[in-house]
């Protein structure tokens, strides 16, 4: 499929690459503790020589996070996760000196094409046009809806908006979202506009303040508290429509992780920060494409953890595509900055982007 580009591997046979020693790897003084002249990983495909020519790429790799080379096995693992006396691969170099490479080419190998020294519009901003980033987009969702996994990081505006929210709904229940990770805010919201129609006291149609609408949030958590879990709610109650009661329905995974700011926050929100880094990345890792909405915190923590590629069984190596839809430039300038390279901008009304989402795909399936 023309949205997914092959890789190509490092050519091993290089003069440098093949006389490159093996990794070297220390024990783990203790527990959460790394020796000292650790490797850290990147988001990019990382190989360690095993040595005699033997090269082991990471797999389920993040960004941060450290190796542990035991016989043919390779990890990554965050370093709290680090036992004492784990073989802890050590080296700061990345082209092979220290027996590590970093591959950064594999999805372009000729490299970038040749660009002009000064042009007008050489980055994303909000005069782009996004049409082609649509239309891949629009391609890669088709092809992961059966051959990846989808993962949507989304903030609440998304439940703010009924026509939004319903096409929400609709990727759910159509397959194009395999997990969901959000905060306290969207499920509460979502709650609140399936039990009262408004969010934030908005009617959610006509965005219009509903008297009294101001506790409709707080009644909605305390609702959800009063039998005890989201799952038990949407039973009890019967819900059918909402983004949280599509993921019940139809078994997509979502992680809801808590801030200090949270009302509640419902039961199902993870508030130990530790406990729901674990939460967010065992989803992560498993992401081929991922789209993060309207939701600056979750979009820059999400992108940490997601490499820019996957080993599929047989050892099939492809893209992973991080996807920031805002009307900011900020959140992918943020994640470029911080290592995500692969992040992509789409500048425009999270609402809108939702809704012609789901036209273009809902034409693909009964057109």
């Amino acid at each position: 499929m023309a949205a997914i580009p092959p890789y190509t591997p490092p050519g091993f046979s290089r003069p440098d690459l093949a006389a490159a020693p093996p990794a070297r790897t220390e024990p783990a003084p203790a527990d959460g503790v790394l020796p000292a002249g650790f490797h850290a990983t990147s988001n990019h495909p990382e190989y360690v020589h095993r040595g005699h020519g033997e090269w082991l790429l990471v797999r389920e790799s993040r960004m941060d996070a450290v190796l542990i080379l035991r016989d043919d096995m390779l990890q990554a693992v965050e370093p709290r996760h680090v036992r004492q006396g784990d073989p802890v691969v050590m080296g700061r170099s990345e082209n092979g000196e220290e027996g590590i490479y970093i591959h950064t080419t594999g999805f372009d190998p000729a490299g970038p094409a040749a660009e002009e020294k000064f042009a007008f519009r050489a980055r994303g901003t909000r005069e782009t046009p996004f049409s082609r980033s649509y239309d891949e987009l629009y391609d890669i969702l088709r092809h992961d809806r059966e051959h990846g996994s989808i993962l949507w990081v989304l903030g609440p505006v998304v439940a703010f908006d009924r026509d939004s929210r319903d096409a929400m709904q609709w990727l759910i229940e159509n397959g194009y979202c395999h997990a969901l990770l959000a905060g306290n805010a969207l499920a509460t919201h979502d709650m609140e506009a399936a039990l009262f129609r408004t969010g934030l006291g908005q009617d959610i149609y006509t965005q219009t303040l509903v008297p009294g609408g101001h506790y409709n949030h707080l009644d909605a958590i305390n609702e959800v508290l009063s039998h005890g879990s989201l799952a038990k709610t949407v039973a009890d109650l019967d819900i059918r429509d909402g983004i949280i009661p599509a993921c019940l329905h139809h078994s997509v995974p979502f992680v809801l992780t808590g801030s200090i700011r949270d009302d509640g926050p419902l039961p199902e929100v993870i508030t130990d920060s530790c406990q729901a880094q674990d939460a967010m990345r065992h989803q992560a890792r498993r992401a081929t494409t991922v789209i993060a909405v309207a939701t600056q915190l979750h979009a820059i923590a999400t992108g940490n953890m997601v490499p820019d590629y996957q080993v599929k069984e047989g050892g099939t190596v492809r893209p992973v595509f991080l996807y920031i839809v805002d009307m900011s430039e900020f959140i992918a300038d943020k994640l470029a900055n911080r290592g995500s390279s692969q992040a992509r901008a789409i500048l425009t009304n999270a609402q809108d982007f939702v809704v012609n989402l789901r036209h273009a795909l809902e034409g693909s399936i009964y057109g």
